[in-house]
């Protein structure tokens, strides 16, 4: 009987003793949290998304529960998330605007061409390092889905050549952004009515040659626009988000309707 008493008092001897030690070691080192950073935490939505510019949620909490971080940097949370911080810390938040991501091409199967097939990895990246893609407009969006990839509300889509945006439920996190290597990507406020649809780098006659639906630099847009709130940057219209209006009369004078009124399909 002694063989099979001793073995059981042994470890359940062992067992108490590494209780006591973990119970201890607990006490120790007990790393006491921080409760305002919890509690921004538990507002935040959880996406991880590192649209902040902190490595996630837990991180952006910790920057803006220590000051160094404005409370209305979360995109996907919106500003929901913004006021619940600014009630977590006892100030008034106005949140900034929702955005969602806008792809600057249109360069569809119809509108422009590739000079040579692809058949290697099916990658925006990947294709890109072969001569700066496989179209012939080298800022052309390439097709392949890298920015679909990274989305995690499926809100991108690859239609006729070119990725497409869903706004609905788009929450702005930027994964989109930081996927394209042509940089067409980029967050615009929801409410936001006009914007072009191409940044093509070529001077208006190549891009007339290589793109139906490519800007052409001629300025229209510019000289008819009320508010002053386009200019052509390196060959193409940029509208300043911060001083359009929506009238949409750049979108009625292009004569290549590279401009686009948004309305619903951003």
């Amino acid at each position: 009987m002694e063989q099979y008493v001793l073995p059981v008092v042994f470890f359940l001897g062992l067992g108490a003793v590494i209780g006591i030690l973990l119970t201890i070691a607990s006490k120790v080192f007990f790393v006491k949290t921080d409760e305002t950073v919890q509690k921004i935490t538990e507002a935040l939505p959880g996406a991880n998304c590192g649209g902040c510019g902190y490595s996630g949620c837990a991180g952006y909490a910790e920057a803006v529960a220590a000051g160094k971080a404005p409370p209305d940097l979360c995109n996907p949370g919106g500003p929901a998330a913004a006021e619940k911080i600014g009630a977590i810390l006892g100030i008034e938040v106005q949140g900034r605007e929702r955005q969602v991501a806008f792809i600057r091409c249109n360069g569809s199967c119809d509108a422009t061409e590739d000079k040579f097939t692809y058949i290697g990895t099916r990658s925006c990246t990947a294709t890109e390092r072969f001569y700066n893609g496989k179209g012939v407009c080298r800022t052309r969006c390439h097709g392949m889905g890298d920015c679909a990839a990274v989305c995690d509300n499926g809100c991108i889509s690859v239609l006729n050549g070119v990725a497409v945006v869903d706004p609905t439920n788009c929450t702005g996190c930027g994964k989109c952004v930081k996927a394209c290597p042509n940089e067409l990507i980029v967050l615009i406020k929801a409410s936001q009515k006009t914007m072009v649809r191409c940044r093509s780098v070529d001077t208006g006659k190549d891009t007339r040659r290589i793109c139906k639906n490519g800007c052409i630099a001629c300025g229209m847009c510019v000289r008819k626009c009320p508010e002053q709130a386009i200019v052509i940057n390196n060959n193409h219209a940029e509208i300043n988000t911060g001083q359009c209006t929506g009238c949409g009369i750049c979108a009625s004078v292009c004569p290549v309707k590279c401009i686009t009124e948004l309305g619903c399909n951003v």
